[in-house]
C-alpha cells in the first residue's frame, strides 16, 4: 500500500515545547486533539451502543426470532471487516483529517437510510442501513485508533484510549435511556400476547405505527452527524504522518508484510474473541432480559455500560502507574472467565448480586445472571485499550495496514453474537451464553504470552 508522495503534518504531540496544560501533565495540543477525539468517540458509541435497543425493538417490528433480529448486529460489524482494507488505502491517500470527516459523512447516510426502512419495514433495508452507517464508522476508526496510539509516550497509550473509551460508553450509558424514552414507551401495548390477540391487518398496522417512531431520531441523528462533519473538516485537528522507523521495509515485504508480526495477528484474533463477547454482553442482554420479562429490558444495555465507564475510570487511574498494559488485560481476561460462569450459572429469578451492588442506588433490580452480564462492561472495558497498543508495537510504517487488520477483527461483533443467538434458540437463552468460554481463554492467552511474540515460534523478553 503507497504512502503519500508528500509528508503530511506531524502529529499534534510531536512539539516537545508545547505547554503542558494545567494539572494534566500533557501539552496543550494533546490535551486539544483528545477532545477532538473525544467528540469523535462519542458519536462512534452512540451510533454503536443504539444497536443494544434497536435489536428488540426491530425483532417487535419484523416479526423475528432471536437469530434473525442479531442480524442487526452482523450486518453492522461485518462492515469493519469489509471496508477495513479500503479504509486504510482512503487514509493513505487524503490523510487521517480527511478521513475522519470522510466517515461522518457515510454514517449521515446511513442514518437517513433508516427514514425509508421505517416507513416500509422492510428488514432488508434496515440491514442495509446498519451497513452502511458501520462502513462509516470503520473509516472512522482506522483513522482515529493509530492516531490516538501516537498522541503521545506509548506506554500510556491504554490510559489515552481509556479516557476515550468513558466518552464512548458515556453514550452507551445514555443512549438506551434516550431510545428507551422515545421509542419504547407504552411498549407492552405490543408484546406477542397483545399482538397475537389482534387479526392479521391490526397487527400488521401495530407494527407499522411503532416502526414510525424510528423517522424523527434518525433524521435527527443524520442532521448532527453532517454538522459535526463540517465543523471537524474547518477545525484546527492536525494530521499525522505516517510512520518510517521500520528497518528494512523490502525484507519485511518479502516475509509476509504486516502478517509476519505475530503480535498484531494474534492480537486481531484477540480482539475478534474481545469484540464478539462485548457485543453479546451490550446487544442481547436487552434480549435476555425480555426473555426473562425483566420490566426495563430496553435500558439493561446502560446497566453494562455504566460497568465499562467504571472499568475505563480504572484504567485512567492505574495505567501505567501501577498497571502495565500486559497486566490489565490479563486481569481483564480473569474476570471475563468467572463472569461467564456466573452468567450461565446464575440464578434466573433471584436478584441478591444485584441487591449488594444497587439496592443502596435506588436503581431497578435485575436477576443475579443479568447482573454478571451486565458486569462484563467492567471485564471488557480495558481490553481494547490494552490490545492496541501491545499489538501495534513494533509496526511502523506498517501502522496503517495493522490498524486495518485490527479493524478487520471487529467482525468478531458480527459473527460471535449470531453463533449465540443460534444456541440460544436451541438451549436456551443462558446456556447459549457457555460459548463465551473460549472467547476470554483466547484474550487471557494473548495477555500471558501472546503479545510479546516478534516472530514466529519466539517470544520477546519481558521488558
Amino acid at each position: 500500500m503507497q504512502q503519500p508522495s508528500e509528508p503530511r503534518q506531524a502529529a499534534t504531540p510531536a512539539s516537545s515545547s508545547a505547554a503542558p496544560a494545567a494539572g494534566t501533565g500533557m501539552p496543550q495540543s494533546v490535551v486539544a486533539g483528545m477532545l477532538f477525539l473525544g467528540l469523535l468517540f462519542f458519536i462512534l458509541g452512540f451510533a454503536t451502543w443504539l444497536n443494544g435497543s434497536l435489536v428488540p425493538f426491530l425483532k417487535i417490528v419484523c416479526n423475528l426470532n432471536n437469530f434473525e433480529a442479531l442480524l442487526v448486529t452482523s450486518a453492522f460489524y461485518i462492515a469493519y471487516t469489509v471496508m477495513a482494507l479500503p479504509s486504510a488505502a482512503v487514509l493513505n491517500r487524503i490523510g487521517y483529517k480527511n478521513g475522519m470527516t470522510l466517515g461522518l459523512g457515510l454514517m449521515g447516510a446511513g442514518a437517513l437510510l433508516f427514514v425509508p426502512a421505517a416507513q416500509s419495514r422492510y428488514y432488508g433495508l434496515f440491514l442495509a442501513a446498519q451497513f452502511t452507517l458501520a462502513s462509516g464508522m470503520t473509516l472512522m476508526q482506522t483513522a482515529i485508533n493509530p492516531y490516538i496510539v501516537r498522541l503521545g509516550a506509548r506506554e500510556s497509550a491504554a490510559m489515552r484510549i481509556s479516557i476515550m473509551g468513558l466518552f464512548n460508553k458515556g453514550a452507551g450509558v445514555v443512549v438506551p435511556l434516550v431510545f428507551t424514552s422515545l421509542m419504547l414507551a407504552d411498549i407492552s401495548r405490543f408484546s406477542e400476547g397483545e399482538l397475537a390477540a389482534l387479526a392479521p391487518s391490526a397487527r400488521d398496522a401495530a407494527r407499522a405505527v411503532l416502526a414510525q417512531r424510528l423517522v424523527f431520531p434518525y433524521v435527527c441523528m443524520a442532521g448532527l452527524l453532517f454538522a459535526i462533519m463540517v465543523f471537524i473538516h474547518f477545525s484546527g485537528l492536525r494530521d499525522i504522518a505516517p510512520e518510517t522507523d521500520i528497518q528494512d521495509d523490502a525484507a519485511a515485504t518479502e516475509r509476509g508484510g504486516v502478517l509476519r508480526f505475530p503480535q498484531l495477528v494474534l492480537g486481531a484474533l484477540a480482539l475478534f474473541a474481545y469484540v464478539g463477547v462485548e457485543v453479546i454482553a451490550g446487544d442481547t442482554i436487552g434480549l435476555y432480559g425480555h426473555e426473562l420479562q425483566v420490566a426495563n429490558f430496553g435500558v439493561l444495555t446502560s446497566y453494562t455500560m455504566v460497568c465499562m465507564v467504571i472499568g475505563y475510570l480504572v484504567g485512567v487511574v492505574a495505567i501505567p502507574r501501577w498497571l502495565t498494559q500486559g497486566r490489565a488485560l490479563l486481569l481483564s481476561a480473569v474476570l471475563g472467565l468467572l463472569l461467564t460462569i456466573g452468567v450461565a450459572t446464575a440464578s434466573k429469578t433471584g436478584s441478591g448480586l444485584s441487591q449488594a451492588l444497587l439496592g443502596w442506588s435506588g436503581v431497578p433490580l435485575v436477576p443475579d445472571s443479568v447482573m454478571c452480564l451486565a458486569l462484563l462492561g467492567l471485564a471488557n472495558a480495558m481490553v481494547w485499550p490494552a490490545i492496541w497498543p501491545l499489538a501495534l508495537h513494533g509496526l511502523g510504517r506498517y501502522t496503517a495496514q495493522g490498524s486495518a487488520l485490527l479493524i478487520m477483527a471487529i467482525c468478531g461483533g458480527a459473527i460471535l453474537p449470531l453463533v449465540y443467538g443460534h444456541l440460544s434458540d436451541l438451549a436456551g437463552p443462558q446456556a447459549g451464553y457457555w460459548m463465551m468460554l473460549p472467547c476470554y481463554g483466547m484474550i487471557f492467552w494473548y495477555a500471558a504470552w501472546g503479545h510479546r511474540m516478534r516472530s514466529w515460534g519466539r517470544a520477546a523478553r519481558p521488558a
